[in-house]
């Protein structure tokens, strides 16, 4: 049996060095991206699908919400008041009996949008 050579992409470090470092905005978008999956797909689902999809996308805005009344937060206060408005407008939305799933996945594309740099 004859050993393959062992090259960058299959030795030990061949998967840490196909990764790059992905900012914290990076990573922030990503957690939208992930939300918003859910919620597409509850747009098709049933009552379980929506309920869990809103609950997730629930938990991520009051996510914000701490982060953003946390006193370490470096934002511009301005930045920090627009985004805790348009939170509580989502949060608004989905204390409805039926909130619209399309407006919620609206701004966290939004929000993908700002944190990776596409103004829109």
């Amino acid at each position: 049996m004859t050993a393959k050579p062992m090259n960058q992409m299959t030795g030990p470090r061949g998967y840490g060095a196909t990764q790059r470092v992905r900012t914290l905005r990076e990573q922030e978008a990503d957690v939208f991206r992930r939300v918003n999956y859910g919620l597409k797909a509850a747009l098709n689902g049933d009552a379980i699908d929506r309920a869990r999809a809103v609950s997730d996308n629930r938990r991520l805005w009051l996510a914000i919400e701490a982060a953003l009344v946390n006193p370490e937060n470096l934002l511009p206060e301005v930045t920090r008041v627009g985004i805790m408005r348009l939170g509580r407008g989502v949060q608004r939305e989905m204390d409805n009996q039926e909130p619209d799933i399309e407006f919620l996945i609206n701004i966290n594309d939004q929000m993908i949008a700002g944190l990776s740099g596409d103004p829109g």
